[in-house]
């Protein structure tokens, strides 16, 4: 038994964190970019232990993503409770890139995260991390920041916070629009927060950019429109200064309040590799023990303003102790549902990508566009969310020309991936081969490993690879052979947000998968049987 928590709470790519608590039970909800369904909201009863819940954006009436660029999609998701309801806020980012950001801002209901979920309300698209703040007598306040496209001499696109009021009845926003806070001297403020206590309304807000100098700042207001004054210890927390910390980039962040009165902030963070500033995992979500001081300002209860890896266990269930995941998971493919820890790229008509009933047993792909499409990709993975981890499946796949590959990959986005295929060579053999595309920003040139293996015909192959730390190695066998190595050791720690260093910034985590591409346009199949992943392997 131990009486601490260790952080990260929710390993991999699972950043922006929103929490809520309902009864006794706590839900965290967060960005899933450009994979679909949209949003994870992951629920406990301790703190300590969670589990997926919901994804909550699963039709197209809520959400379609096709021709969302990498690392659009969805960004910071708000959840919150009241009226007997689960309000669900979120962006849906169109573009990110250059001066302009173009971003719609929506509102889902459910009685229960399980669903059923409404259909969106449109709100606005000025700017996005949008969040609703429910007051006391019931009025409903959406805050969001206010992107401001002309990037002023001396300042940034990040325009302050916007205030609006929202009207349940009408289902709209209404009244004035009042830009509430322009931030601290920190800038790029985002991901704003309100809360109401002793008579003070309380912003939060993340600051820095969500990079290395990330931050959680803060200011408060005795009237919900302003002005605000600071916190005078901002940033409440950050890791800029401090580069041994094992959670950079710290920030982005959310509060919740125990039964027994403890608060709490959840935060994203990242874990880089030991001895780079790449970070494989994504955007984390960790936890931290906060107080109200007798000035009435919150800060970390360990002092400071760093994240701390360790943390004391929370007093919601005395005696829980935080269990470890599973250090291996078998994934058979059944008619019906994905395993729930699978997700595929921005459509919201899976069928045009894969099936579970075509052939029982078997996870069927329809080869569709090429690797890293933003439009119809059939690509199905899980996150990567250990340094240490390796992923296995079986492939039948029978290929007629070189237009047509499948097999296992460790993707990124469309310019940072390693593929082990399945295709065909100039005289018609099927062979196994290795693809990579070494974050070649914007060219997306390939690099592929030779030479290739030529695979028996009629038999299925095993494919399967290998992660430790900052290297990757597949490897394949067929029959009743032994495993083999193929392709060079190659850069793991290159399939993260910074990647090379050399291209702008990416939000989201390392995928491990299956995939079937046919650039021809006669959708080929590719079936595989089953899916294994293990952590921690040496």
């Amino acid at each position: 038994m131990t009486d601490t928590l260790r952080n990260p709470i929710l390993a991999g790519f699972n950043p922006d964190p929103s929490i809520c608590r309902v009864g006794e039970d706590y839900y965290i909800a967060t960005s899933t970019f450009e994979w679909y369904p949209g949003v994870q909201i992951h629920h406990s009863r301790d703190l300590a232990n969670w589990q997926l819940a919901s994804r909550p954006l699963a039709r197209a009436a809520q959400l379609d993503m096709r021709g969302n660029p990498d690392s659009c999609g969805i960004w910071a998701p708000c959840l919150s409770y009241a009226d007997g309801l689960f309000w669900l806020i979120y962006t849906d980012m169109k573009r990110y890139e250059g001066n302009f950001k173009d971003g719609h801002n929506y509102l889902v209901t459910a009685p229960s995260v399980e669903g059923p979920w409404s259909d969106p309300v449109y709100l606005n698209s000025s700017g996005f991390d949008p969040s609703l703040f429910h007051d006391e007598g019931g009025r409903k306040w959406l805050v969001n920041l206010q992107w401001d496209y002309r990037q002023r001499e001396g300042g940034d696109r990040f325009g302050g916070i916007l205030l609006q009021e929202y009207d349940v009845e009408r289902r709209c926003l209404i009244g004035p629009i009042r830009n509430i806070f322009a931030g601290t001297e920190m800038k790029l403020t985002e991901g704003p927060h309100l809360y109401r206590r002793d008579g003070w309304y309380h912003l939060l807000v993340a600051e820095g950019g969500t990079g290395y100098d990330h931050a959680v700042t803060m200011a408060r207001s005795r009237e919900i429109a302003g002005p605000y004054e600071v916190h005078p210890d901002n940033p409440v927390l950050t890791t800029r200064q401090d580069p041994d910390n094992p959670l950079q980039r710290a920030g982005h962040a959310d509060l919740v309040e125990t039964p027994e009165g403890e608060t709490w902030m959840v935060h994203l963070c990242s874990r880089p590799l030991p001895g780079t500033r790449r970070s494989p995992l994504g955007r984390e979500t960790a936890i931290q023990k906060v107080q109200w001081g007798e000035d009435g300002w919150l800060r970390l209860a360990h002092g400071g303003s760093a994240p701390a890896l360790e943390v004391p266990m929370p007093a919601v269930m005395p005696g829980v102790e935080q269990r470890p995941p599973a250090a291996e998971q078998n994934y058979a493919f059944q008619p019906g549902a994905l395993p729930v820890d699978f997700q595929w790229l921005r459509t919201s008509e899976p069928e045009r990508l894969f099936s579970l009933d075509a052939r029982p047993g078997f996870l069927r792909l329809f080869g569709r566009e090429s690797v890293g499409s933003w439009f119809e990709q059939a690509l199905v993975a899980r996150r990567q969310d250990s340094w240490n981890c390796s992923a296995e499946t079986e492939l039948e796949f029978e290929p007629v020309d070189i237009q047509q590959f499948a097999g296992l990959i460790a993707y990124y986005n469309r310019f940072k991936f390693h593929y082990l295929a399945v295709s065909l060579n100039d005289e018609g053999d099927k062979v196994l081969g290795v693809m990579s595309c070494h974050d070649e920003w914007p060219s997306e040139r390939l690099d592929f490993a030779e030479p290739g293996v030529t695979l028996a015909p009629g038999l299925p192959v095993r494919l399967g690879l290998d992660i430790r730390e900052r290297e990757l190695q597949f490897r394949f066998a067929q029959g009743d052979d032994e495993w083999q190595p193929i392709g060079p050791v190659l850069d793991a720690g290159l399939l993260s947000d910074e990647g090379s260093g050399r291209a702008h910034g990416y939000f989201t985590g390392n995928f491990l998968g299956m995939a079937a591409h046919d650039i021809s346009g006669r959708a080929t199949p590719a079936d595989f049987a089953g899916f294994r992943y293990r952590r921690n392997t040496r």
